[in-house]
């Protein structure tokens, strides 16, 4: 069965409130950056179609290509699957990416049945899909489910983030940063939204926004 789920933003500040007291980098990412948004998106076709245009780009890239996507019409899977290659790469997607989306449009994944599985058995379903790896079926598990315990160590903001706020001399590696998220647990989610609303703080003071 599912864990804990992450529906409101109570649930985020009951989180919060709980990784404040036991670490003391997680109660100044929340003194410095204050509460962290929900980041709950509806589940199914587009809100993967969307972690995976968020692969190996900024987030501004990442919304530009959505936004595109968006505006072709190409939100749902029959819409993806019917469109040619042409029509995708005019949105952007690289052919990889365009190749993936197709491939994931006609896979015929069961997306509500993922709402009621173990994080494990979710994130082993999607990186079965071709194009999805393990961040993105982690990105997935914390956007779209809501899955509260559910952590994305390679996440390069995340690991930039931890790297600031607990003074390490490099990133983390990804090992290194699960290792860590373990004292997070059962809220590594929204240990997650904490970083990356720190991450978003530090580069604005820096003038990197």
């Amino acid at each position: 069965m599912a864990g804990r789920i992450i529906e409101t933003m109570a649930d985020v500040a009951e989180a919060a409130a709980w990784l404040a007291r036991g670490d003391s980098g997680m109660a100044r990412a929340l003194d410095l950056a204050g509460l962290p948004p929900l980041r709950r998106w509806p589940d199914g076709f587009a809100a993967l179609r969307d972690a995976i245009c968020g692969q190996m780009v900024s987030t501004a890239a990442a919304r530009a290509l959505i936004a595109r996507l968006d505006a072709a019409g190409l939100c749902d899977e029959a819409a993806v699957a019917a469109a040619d290659e042409t029509a995708l790469l005019a949105c952007g997607l690289s052919r990889a990416k365009a190749r993936h989306l197709r491939a994931v449009a006609e896979s015929g994944i069961n997306f509500s049945a993922l709402r009621d599985l173990p994080d494990a058995e979710v994130q082993a379903r999607l990186v079965a899909l071709p194009g999805v790896g393990r961040w993105t079926a982690e990105i997935y598990a914390i956007t779209a489910l809501g899955r509260a315990d559910v952590f994305a160590p390679g996440d390069l903001a995340l690991r930039e983030a931890a790297r600031q706020l607990y003074d390490l001399p490099d990133r983390p590696a990804v090992a290194e940063l699960a290792a860590r998220a373990t004292a997070w647990s059962p809220w590594r989610a929204v240990a997650a939204r904490l970083l990356w609303a720190y991450y978003r703080v530090a580069r604005e003071r820096e003038g990197l926004a």
